[in-house]
C-alpha cells in the first residue's frame, strides 16, 4: 500500500495508523498547491478530487476519504492489531464509528474557515468558539475513558490527535480541557507510531 500524504494535514491520521498495523506500506507526499507528487506525477492523475489522503492498494485501486481509509486499514490488520476497530457488524464498531463522523464532521470540517486568509476576523471569531465548544464532547468523553472509544487505542483516536494539533496553529485555545490535554501529551502523543510518522514528515 502507498499512502500519499501532505505533511501535518488530515493525511496524518491514517499515516499514524498504518504505522500501527505493522502491515508494509510506502508514503508519498504531495504538494498541494501545485498538485504534484514527490516523484512529480500529477497529482490529479491519482485522485481526482486533488486532496489528501489517497491510499492506493496492491492492485493500484484507490482509496479516498479519511473515514474510508483509516476503517480499510485497520481491517486489513486483522490478527496484527485487532484493537483498532472493533468487529464488523458489532455495535461497538458502529460507536467506534459514531466518533469518527464527528471528528470528521464536526472538528476536522470546523477548522476549514481557519486556514483561509479569506476568512473575516469577525467570523474567525465565532467559528472558534463554536469549535472549543464541540471539543468540550471529547474532554466530558475522557473523564471516564483511557482512550476516545474506551481501553484502547482506535482509529478514532489517531484521527482526534492529527485535529488536535491543529489547535496550537490557528490559536484555538484548549487549554480549559484538562482531561484532552492530558490524554493528548501522556497517552497519544508518546506513541512509537506517533513519533514515528510525525519523523517522517519532517514535524519534529
Amino acid at each position: 500500500m502507498k499512502l500519499y500524504y501532505s505533511a501535518g494535514t488530515c493525511s496524518f491520521a491514517p499515516h499514524i495508523v498504518l504505522r500501527e498495523t505493522g502491515l508494509d506500506f510506502s508514503i508519498e507526499r504531495v504538494d498541494l498547491k501545485k498538485k504534484c507528487t514527490e516523484k512529480e506525477a500529477d497529482f490529479y492523475t491519482i485522485n481526482p478530487k486533488g486532496q489528501v489522503p489517497v491510499l492506493q492498494l496492491d492492485n493500484h485501486d484507490i482509496l479516498t476519504e479519511n473515514a474510508i481509509i483509516l476503517q480499510y486499514i485497520a481491517d486489513q490488520a486483522a490478527g496484527l492489531n485487532d484493537k483498532l476497530i472493533a468487529p464488523m457488524g458489532s455495535l461497538q464498531r458502529y460507536h467506534q464509528l459514531e466518533l469518527v463522523n464527528y471528528i470528521a464532521t464536526e472538528l476536522h470540517k470546523g477548522f476549514s474557515p481557519l486556514f483561509s486568509p479569506l476568512t473575516p476576523d469577525n467570523y474567525r471569531e465565532i467559528v472558534i468558539k463554536s469549535l472549543i465548544t464541540k471539543f468540550s464532547y471529547m474532554e466530558n468523553l475522557l473523564v471516564k475513558r483511557k482512550f476516545i472509544c474506551g481501553e484502547h487505542f482506535t482509529i478514532a483516536d489517531a484521527y482526534l490527535f492529527t485535529i488536535y494539533r491543529w489547535a496550537t496553529a490557528v490559536n484555538v485555545d484548549l487549554s480549559q480541557y484538562q482531561h484532552l490535554k492530558q490524554y493528548i501529551e501522556e497517552k497519544i502523543s508518546p506513541r512509537k507510531s506517533v513519533q514515528e510518522a510525525l519523523t517522517a514528515e519532517g514535524l519534529i
